[in-house]
This record gives structure tokens, C-alpha cells and sequence, in this order.
């Protein structure tokens, strides 16, 4: 990283592409992928595999992702693997070069997918420098640049990033939601013969609201017995109900959950007190708080990766968990209606709830991901046995 006297100096030979913080640090290396820039937040995330569902996650809305794991691109892409064909993440930021895939199931490189999707890369930055930054500040809103001939307007950019207004009251939920109602009928993947169809069985209905959602959670309802019918986040309550469902799921999501939950919080309500079944995962579950009288915060750093250890309150087990989240519920204020039933190892933030009386829980993180690979499969099983 850079110090704010590099601003105005020439970037060293062969750069290509540039991070610009609002603070003014500058961190130069070789751009790849989309040329342009583009402005977010700046996030790390520490899994050491999954970089094309991490890319592809609609929660990573206006974020720049750094890649902890140095080695990014070593097992290519491939459509499977996708997790949403909306927006996720702008750009990112790893170690070393990018690596020529190794892999059978590769079908392309994650620098031509990367300039397909439009979204901007950046290699050869110290990521240990800069999560450092992240940890002790917090995450800073930045541009990431890439440009073939090495020229960047360093003042330009660092305005840009200074002007954009943050995630903070932000609802990017609209922006990646689906726009018309989905009838689900993928199931779960397995190697040699891709993802699984529905098999048309009479099922529970679940109704879905669509936040900014992992398509893989859709096929673990499916796995776990659920027909699932999809749709947009702004669907008002009379319109769900109308789809008479057996249970409501609310999606995880980009964005503050407050500003989202102005429209959504309201249906959620609704649901609650019509004794509907309800589960929450990420930005669902913190809407689910909301709707239940709950406060949410922003992370000074927020928690995104594959391996976060959470306890399960109500018999101690520690669940390796999937997150990427960097809005949490306030545990230190909750309401009489709302029991804790889920805390983070890192730090005790709220990882999971649920409401009292009623069949709606929430958790934080994300089971869909198998990062224990199974510890939390059960969430899905327990939503659907809510169902009967």
C-alpha cells in the first residue's frame, strides 16, 4: 500500500490497474478482467476456495472483494458453479498473477470470465497489508481501475471514491432482485451429472422472497423437500399470501437491512402474525429481527469467508459456517420476543434468532455454502418440518 505523497507520482512500470481509498492510500498492480473503474467497499474474504460463487454472490452488490488466499484463478470456471447471473461484487483484489487452471471442470479462465462479466480485477497487491487496513479502520469505500496503457487520473478517482455515499442506508436489494415470479426446479448438484431436477412431487409450497438470492439455496429447500416458487423482494403481502404458501423464506441480500426492510419489514410482519412458517438467511434474517422489534448495526469490518466458527446456544455446538455479511443484529438490546440462538466465536455477534410463540427463525451465515460441508444442513429440514 501506498502512502497519500504517491498521488501524484507516476505509478511504477507495468502497472496496469489501481485501488484509490478514500483515505488516500494507492495500491498498484496488474489490472485484469473489465477495463474502467468502478467504486465500492472495500471487503476481504478469507475462504481459500470458491472464488467464482464469491464473485457471483448478489450479497457482494457495491463491494470489492479481497482474496485472502493468494492463488486465484488455479481451478478456472464454469457455469455450475455460478451462483446468480445478477450483479455481485464490482471487482477484486488477490496476491499473485493470476494461475492457469487445473482442473477438469474448467471451461474458461477467471480473467476472460471476469472481462465477460464486466467486473474489474487487480493482482500483485500486498491483500495481507491491506485486510490489515480493513481490520484496524474498517472498510473503506475506494475505486479499483484497470487500463492496458498504465494511465490514471489518481485525483479523479480518489474523488470518486470520497463522493460515493457508502452501503450505510443504501437498498441494493432492488437492484439485484428478480423482477418476475419463478417457479424453482433445480436440485442439488453431483459430480457427473450436474444439478437435479424437481420430480414434480406434491410438496410443502414455499414462497420465497428474492433479495439478492444464492440460487444453491433454492435447491437445498428442494433437497430438503420443498417445492419453491420465487418471487421479487418487493412483493407486497396480499400478493404472497395469494400464492398460498406453507411457509415464507426471505433471502439473503446486499445492502442495509433497514433500508431494505422499509418495504419488506412490513410483509414480514404481516407473515408473523398470521402464524406463517418463516426462515431468514443473511440479510432475511437480519430483516426477520427487524420485523420483530430487533436493531441492526454496521460491522466495523463485517464477516466474509468460509471458515467462522458459530455456536449453537441451546446445546453448545459449534457449527463451520459460510458468511459474508457486514450488518449484524445488536444482541445486546434484543427484545423479550426474540431468543439468541446462534453466536459467533470471532467476536459473539449475533449469528442466529428466533421468535418466540412462532415458527420464524433466522440465522446469519449461510448453510447453502457447505463449508462444514453438512454442519448446517439441518436449518433447511427443520423450516420444511415447520411446514406440516
Amino acid at each position: 500500500m501506498a502512502d497519500a505523497a504517491s498521488l501524484h507520482a507516476p505509478p511504477p512500470a507495468g502497472a496496469t490497474g489501481v485501488l484509490v481509498l478514500a483515505d488516500g492510500h494507492v495500491a498498484w498492480g496488474k489490472g485484469f478482467g473489465a477495463e474502467g473503474s468502478a467504486v465500492g467497499e472495500v471487503c476481504f474474504n478469507t475462504a481459500m476456495t470458491g472464488y467464482e460463487e464469491v464473485m457471483t454472490d448478489p450479497s457482494y452488490a457495491g463491494q470489492i472483494v479481497t482474496f485472502t488466499f493468494p492463488h486465484i484463478g488455479n481451478v478456472g470456471v464454469n457455469e455450475e458453479d455460478v451462483e446468480s447471473h445478477v450483479d455481485g461484487a464490482v471487482g477484486c483484489v488477490v496476491r499473485e498473477d493470476l494461475t492457469a487452471p487445473s482442473n477438469f471442470r474448467s471451461t474458461g479462465t477467471f480473467g476472460e470470465w471476469m472481462a465477460a462479466k464486466g467486473k474489474i480485477g487487480l493482482s500483485g497487491v500486498d491483500t495481507r497489508a491491506l485486510t490489515r487496513r480493513i481490520r484496524l479502520s474498517g472498510a473503506p469505500n475506494a475505486v479499483i481501475a484497470h487500463s492496458k496503457d498504465g494511465k490514471f487520473d489518481i485525483p479523479a478517482l480518489l474523488k470518486q471514491a470520497r463522493e460515493w455515499p457508502g452501503l450505510e442506508g443504501m437498498d441494493l436489494a432492488k437492484v439485484v432482485s428478480r423482477t418476475a415470479r419463478e417457479e424453482w426446479n433445480g436440485g442439488p448438484w453431483t459430480l457427473g451429472q450436474g444439478y437435479a431436477q424437481a420430480d414434480g412431487a406434491k410438496k410443502p409450497h414455499v414462497v420465497a422472497l428474492d433479495f439478492g438470492a444464492k440460487d444453491n439455496i433454492f435447491r437445498n429447500l428442494v433437497k430438503a423437500g420443498a417445492h419453491v416458487t420465487v418471487v421479487p423482494g418487493n412483493t407486497s403481502l396480499d400478493e404472497v399470501m395469494a400464492l398460498s404458501p406453507a411457509g415464507v423464506f426471505l433471502s439473503n441480500g446486499p445492502g442495509d437491512p433497514a433500508a431494505t426492510g422499509e418495504y419488506a419489514v412490513p410483509v414480514i410482519q404481516g407473515l408473523l402474525e398470521r402464524d406463517v412458517p418463516v426462515f431468514g438467511i443473511c440479510l432475511g434474517h437480519q430483516m426477520l429481527g427487524l420485523a420483530a422489534g430487533a436493531k441492526t448495526t454496521k460491522m466495523h469490518q463485517g464477516h466474509r469467508g468460509a471458515n467462522h466458527p458459530v455456536k449453537r446456544l441451546e446445546d453448545g455446538v459449534v457449527e463451520i459456517t459460510s458468511m459474508n455479511h457486514g450488518f449484524a443484529i445488536d444482541n445486546t438490546a434484543l427484545p423479550d420476543n426474540v431468543e439468541e440462538t446462534h453466536v459467533s466465536l470471532f467476536d459473539g455477534s449475533n449469528c442466529g434468532i428466533a421468535i418466540k410463540g412462532k415458527k420464524a427463525f433466522g440465522v446469519q451465515y449461510h448453510p447453502e455454502a457447505s463449508p462444514g460441508p453438512q454442519d448446517s444442513f439441518y436449518l433447511f429440514q427443520k423450516f420444511v418440518e415447520n411446514l406440516s
